[in-house]
């Protein structure tokens, strides 16, 4: 739970950090991360994984720039909440951009398939060979809910609704799952 403190214990909150008192920084997070969090963070970013992670960055970028922070007459919780901002526009921004490269690329396969390929290099099914061979690597590597999500998902081509069912969860959760999964993946390919 945070903790109220007044301007001049917010004052001498950043010269300690100035200073690097690791223990100030453990106050610092504790009394503002649980309001950032809830007020600022969680409305805008309704993901908790993701909202977690810009929890996260937004103290790291705090106590990394905190040198840097002038001491106003108002709370530092305003500062706070500028990065936390800036921090999921960037997330939204990133989550646009992959989405745009999905359908470019959904866009390109559906016209190879409609407009065929006039040539293939030989080495092509080799290629493919190796790509199967590499998420299938990966996958193993996964979390065996996460692995089976993405085989249900991607590799078999079923519905939200299906993967939902095979894994008994609701749909809401195997969205959660599913994103989790995908991130985790990240992390892992190529193996």
């Amino acid at each position: 739970m945070s903790e109220q403190v007044t301007l001049e214990q917010e004052r001498e909150m950043v010269l300690g950090l100035q200073n690097g008192d690791r223990i100030v920084a453990g106050q610092f997070y504790q009394t503002f991360a649980n309001r950032l969090y809830r007020q600022v963070i969680l409305p805008r970013l309704p993901y908790s994984d993701q909202a977690e992670d810009v929890l996260c960055e937004t103290f790291r970028i705090a106590l990394e720039k905190i040198d840097r922070y002038m001491v106003l007459d108002r709370s530092i919780f305003f500062w706070l909440r500028r990065i936390a901002i800036n921090l999921i526009i960037e997330t939204y921004r990133k989550q646009v951009r992959k989405k745009e490269l999905a359908e470019r690329i959904l866009a390109r396969d559906a016209v190879s398939s409609v407009m065929g390929s006039t040539w293939e290099s030989p080495d092509r099914d080799l290629e493919r060979e190796d790509a199967r061979t590499m998420v299938e690597e990966s996958l193993s590597r996964l979390k065996p809910r996460h692995a089976q999500a993405l085989r249900l998902r991607l590799l078999e081509d079923r519905s939200r609704e299906e993967c939902a069912a095979e894994l008994g969860v609701s749909i809401g959760n195997f969205d959660v799952i599913f994103h989790r999964a995908c991130k985790e993946f990240r992390d892992n390919y190529p193996p």
